[in-house]
Parts: structure tokens; C-alpha cells; sequence
């Protein structure tokens, strides 16, 4: 311990202290950049409120945009963040107070519910713009939870797992599958032209193999340009300034079509696969060398990743293997074959690559350039001059290609959605894939046949009969014999004179006494009733109102409801108010019990 005396401390005045330094924002700004179709764009969120709320919705819109995201599109992702942007100026705007300090956990489902009344008074009744917002703001929302685990409160939980509280507008139309003659005249464009890309590569490869090297044999000859273009790669334009290549052999583009796909040829295989397939547009772009797996029986899978799927993203399809073209396995193998020179000078795994002027590339960017050369290519074949179903041009659509895949998949099921449903749960499948106008003729075959099962095993309605033995109503002539035994009473069974007793369509044994109940003879096509039936029907009629009092519902439907509903919707009505009124008179003349005639009660008794 030091002996030293030690000296006074002097604290400043306050007033006298320098100015404290700015604090460190804990939220720096909010500025991202996605790459779509090789083009980066910058999405900068900084100027917007709620800082904390911002960068968490954020980091979930980044992770579901760009080439690796499921929205490969800018505008349709551009539109995504117009749609944050609402949101977030909307929240700042309900939390004046708060929305420096506002995050995940302090949202409630009345914030959402007060969003989506606000898109619906902003915008039109007929506009899908408000279900669109809302189902963007719910999706980047439970994504957040998803990420952050007890951020979200239950109640703000069970809002996000759905987008809106109230429909917007209806339902849009699925996309109708092509016409069957549409469709085959497709496929056989694609698979012509397929050959034709074929055997123009393998010419190419034929000459390549025999020319010599340009630079001592010369440029005039092709097989010479093509020996060069195999060994050193695509010409570009530095070879532009070569005579020969530029006049003689129509260019460098002409050049290295002979060797290497272009982009115009992976229509007719992008079209082809698809039909023989059923994969969607993205999943058959995205396709790698490495996906054929487990060969075996003629059959091989064709792996692909459908990233909409998110966690269940990794799938598979079972097809055809061969070696021809229709079969899917032996079309993935030619594209393999073709490609495998451009992924010698483009590298990677993708299946998919195409010559140009600056080299090979991997193909299908994200816009749509390849949706215009798939209009060239249809008009090219005059596809756009065929009739579509409803009597407009055919115009050709990637999407509506898979729903002609699935529309023969669901016609060889017979509508079975067991059988159909493959990738998709068995509400889409139904929704989406076979509520199409493709099937509307086999779905009102369907409902036709029904209808006439039905109808086949329907009873047909009561014999009503007037005091002559005429038929009244729509029911069948009688013959003169069941005429005689109508009015005669001699085959009376209670509620109506039986045209044979002992023919009964009851019965168990051919000649045996009718075994139904009592009543049956309402349900029984040999029940023939006249006038002279109407007290007993009537008695009948009150006995079963007044078990209405005495038998639970379900037990009173069960034993009399049909019986009821044939005596007041088939009989009763048949005859006039006078004969129905007289024939009750004449049944409140008895004491009200049920009379059974005894022909009944010599086969009960």
C-alpha cells in the first residue's frame, strides 16, 4: 500500500460535459440484391418504418426470391415487395408511438384483419389485388415465425395459416387441358423436330471427325471449321473477321448449331418431355445429368426439385424407359447426349445449355425470352392455326401442356382420384387438374349414369286408380283382370288390392305369401289403389302423424317415413278434395282403429 498521499477528486459541472455521441442504430439499413435472368437488381427497404419488422420480413423475402427462390421472376417479385411496402406503411401508420421498437412479437390478428378491410376499401370489388397482398404479407409472415420459433403469439399463429378472411373475388378458372388432336398435333411437331436436331448434331460430329485443323488445311472446307469448333469450343466473334466463316459457312452462329443445341431447339424438347412427362415448366428447366435413377424393368425415375414445394421439395416421377423417343427415359438420354459437349465448355450439372455469341451457356433465364421462342416455334409449326376447344386459335402454353398430361392420366383412371392423384393432394388434383372443361362430357356421362341407376332402382310411384279402374295420373294402364280384382275388394290387403298376393317382389321363394309389413303394400309395385282404399289410408296416415309424439325422429323416419311420404306425395294428391274429404268422414265413422282385412290376417296370425 502506497505511503503517498493521495489527491482530491474533482467531478465536472454537468453543463460542462462534452456531447454524448449518437447512438448506434441497432438497425442498420435494409438493402439486399437478387440475381433474376443474370441481372442483379437492389431492393433498398431502408427509407421504410418499423425497422425491427422490416429486416425480419425481409430476410424471408430474399430467402423466396432470385434464381434459387421459388419467385424467379422480378416482376413478380417486385410486385411482392410493393405488397411489404403496404403493409409495413399501414402498421407504422396504426403504431405512430411504436414503430421504431415494433417486431414479430408485438403483431395481432386484429392488425391483419384491420390490413385486409383497408385493401378492400382501396381497391375495386372485382380486383384479385387484395387477396394477392394479403396472401404475400401472411406468407413473409409465418415464414418469420417459421424462422424465429415463440415469436409469434397463438392467436397470430392460427391468423397466418390462412391468407384472407373473406373472398375477394370468385375462384379463377383452372387452365383447361388441349383438345386431343391439339394435343397429338403437338407432340408430333415436338418429336419432328427433335429428330431433325438429332440427326443435325450427329452430321455435325460425322464432319467434325473427318475434317483437319483450319489453321493448316484451311477455313473453305466445314468439316475443317468443325474440327476447330470441337477441339477449341464455339467460334465467337473474333472469328467474325475469318472470309470463310462469315460468307462460305453463313456465320459463327450457323457454324455452331452443327455441334451445340441452340435455344431455340430446347422447345421442341422442353414440349415433348412435358407431355410424355407431366412435369411442371421449372421442374423440367432445372433438370440435372444426374437425374435418371433406379433403371430397372423398362422403367427408369426421373428426379427433379419443384422448389414450390419447399421442404418437400426433392421429387421423383416414374416413365417409360427405351430407346426411342417416346419413351421420356429415352428422351432425357438424347438430351444428356447432346448437351454433353456444351457442359465440356459451360461446366456445371445442368442438363440444359445452348449455344451463343459469346459461347455455351446454361440455359432458360427467367423472363420471357423462352415463352417467345415457344410462340415462334408454334407458328412456326402453324399450331396457331388449329381450333382450341370453345373455337379460338390454339396458343401455346407450357402450363397447359402439363394439364393435357394429367386430363389423360384422369380419362385412363376413369376419374378415380386415388389412381390420378400423383404430386398433388387429392383437393388439387380435384380442383385443379380434373374440374376442367376437357372433362366436362365425361363428368355429365357420369352424372347421366347415376341418375339412371338411380332411377332404375327408385320405386316407381303408386297405382292410383278412379272407380272405373282408370289409371289416374301417369301410372300404368291395368289390365282387365287386375281391373276386376281392384274394384272387386276379393284381394284386399289393407291399404290396396293386390294385383298377386303370392307373386310378391318381397317374397323370398317364389309362390310364397308377401312378407312385408302391413304398409309395404305402399312401397309394392302391385299395390293398386282406388277411392274404396281411401278411409284405411287415411287411418293409416293418422296412426303414423300421431307416432310422431311417440318415437324419437331418426326411429319414426326409419319405419315410417317413406311410407308417409308415398301416401301424401303419391296417393293422396291423385285424387279430388270431395273424395278425400268423404273418404275421412267415412273414416271417422269407425272407431278409428285399423281394419285389416282377413285375407292380412289369416297370413299374420
Amino acid at each position: 500500500m502506497s505511503r503517498r498521499p493521495g489527491q482530491a477528486v474533482r467531478f465536472p459541472h454537468p453543463a460542462a460535459l462534452p456531447e454524448p455521441p449518437a447512438p448506434v442504430p441497432s438497425v442498420g439499413p435494409v438493402v439486399f440484391s437478387l440475381a433474376f435472368e443474370r441481372e442483379s437488381h437492389v431492393v433498398d427497404l431502408s427509407d421504410l418504418a418499423c425497422p425491427r419488422l422490416v429486416r425480419e420480413l425481409a430476410e424471408q423475402l430474399a430467402g423466396i426470391g432470385g434464381r434459387d427462390g421459388t419467385v424467379r421472376e422480378w416482376s413478380g417479385f417486385n410486385q411482392m415487395v410493393g405488397y411489404m411496402r403496404s403493409f409495413i406503411v399501414f402498421t407504422a401508420a396504426a403504431h405512430p408511438g411504436r414503430a421504431d421498437r415494433l417486431g414479430l412479437d408485438d403483431l395481432g390478428p386484429e392488425l391483419l384483419e384491420a390490413f385486409e378491410d383497408h385493401l378492400a376499401a382501396s381497391y375495386p370489388p372485382a380486383s384479385g389485388e387484395p387477396h394477392a397482398c394479403m396472401r404475400t404479407v401472411v406468407r413473409l409472415l409465418r415464414l418469420a415465425g417459421e424462422a424465429a420459433p415463440g415469436r409469434l403469439s397463438l392467436e397470430m399463429q392460427r391468423r397466418v395459416a390462412f391468407a384472407s378472411t373473406r373472398s375477394f373475388r370468385p375462384r379463377a378458372k383452372p387452365l383447361d387441358a388441349y383438345p386431343l388432336p391439339v394435343a397429338e398435333a403437338i407432340e408430333a411437331a415436338a418429336l419432328a423436330d427433335v429428330r431433325r436436331v438429332r440427326d443435325r448434331i450427329a452430321e455435325g460430329e460425322r464432319l467434325a471427325a473427318a475434317g483437319e485443323g483450319p489453321e493448316t488445311a484451311g477455313w473453305s472446307a466445314l468439316a475443317n471449321v468443325l474440327h476447330h469448333v470441337a477441339a477449341h469450343g464455339p467460334l465467337t466473334d473474333e472469328h467474325r473477321s475469318i472470309r470463310a466463316v462469315a460468307i462460305t459457312h453463313g456465320g459463327t452462329r450457323a457454324v455452331n448449331e452443327h455441334l451445340f443445341l441452340t435455344a431455340a431447339d430446347l422447345v421442341p424438347f422442353v414440349v415433348l418431355l412435358m407431355l410424355q412427362t407431366g412435369l411442371e415448366p421449372e421442374c423440367v428447366k432445372g433438370l440435372r445429368t444426374d437425374c435418371l435413377v433406379n433403371p430397372a424393368r423398362g422403367f427408369v425415375s426421373i428426379s427433379y426439385i419443384k422448389k414450390r414445394a419447399r421442404n418437400a421439395s426433392h421429387k421423383t416421377v416414374r416413365v417409360p424407359d427405351g430407346g426411342a423417343l417416346h419413351f421420356p427415359g429415352g428422351l432425357v438420354r438424347l438430351a444428356l447426349r447432346l448437351t454433353a459437349r456444351g457442359r465440356e465448355w459451360a461446366g456445371g450439372d445442368l442438363l440444359w445449355n445452348d449455344v451463343r455469341d459469346d459461347g455455351v451457356h446454361a440455359s432458360f433465364g427467367t423472363g420471357g425470352s423462352f415463352e417467345r421462342k415457344v410462340t415462334q416455334w408454334a407458328e412456326q409449326h402453324g399450331l396457331h392455326e388449329l381450333v382450341d376447344r370453345g373455337g379460338a386459335p390454339v396458343r401455346l402454353y407450357l402450363r397447359r401442356l402439363r394439364k393435357t398430361y394429367k386430363s389423360r392420366q384422369y380419362l385412363r383412371a376413369g376419374g378415380v382420384l386415388d389412381d390420378f392423384t400423383s404430386g398433388h393432394s387429392k383437393q388439387v388434383a380435384a380442383a385443379h387438374y380434373a374440374d376442367i372443361d376437357a372433362h366436362r362430357e365425361v363428368h355429365e356421362q357420369a352424372i347421366e349414369a347415376g341418375l339412371r341407376q338411380a332411377l332404375e332402382v327408385a320405386l316407381e310411384p303408386p297405382v292410383v286408380a278412379d272407380e272405373h279402374g282408370r289409371p289416374l295420373g301417369d301410372g300404368p294402364a291395368l289390365t282387365a283382370l287386375q281391373v276386376r280384382a281392384a274394384l272387386s275388394g276379393e284381394t284386399d290387403v289393407f291399404l290396396a288390392s293386390c294385383s298377386d298376393f303370392y307373386t310378391s317382389p318381397f317374397a323370398r321363394r317364389r309362390g310364397s305369401a308377401c312378407p312385408v309389413a302391413i304398409w309395404g303394400c305402399l312401397e309394392c309395385p302391385n299395390a293398386v289403389h282406388t277411392s274404396r282404399h281411401l278411409p284405411s289410408v287415411l287411418r293409416f296416415l293418422d296412426f303414423v302423424t300421431a307416432q310422431r309424439d311417440e318415437l324419437p325422429a331418426e326411429e319414426w323416419e326409419a319405419r315410417y317415413g317413406l311410407a308417409f311420404e308415398r301416401v301424401t306425395g303419391g296417393i293422396l294428391p291423385q285424387f279430388s278434395n270431395e273424395q278425400v274429404t268423404t273418404a275421412r268422414m267415412i273414416a271417422e265413422a269407425d272407431d278409428g282403429s285399423l281394419a285389416l282385412p282377413a285375407q292380412v290376417l289369416g297370413q299374420v296370425t
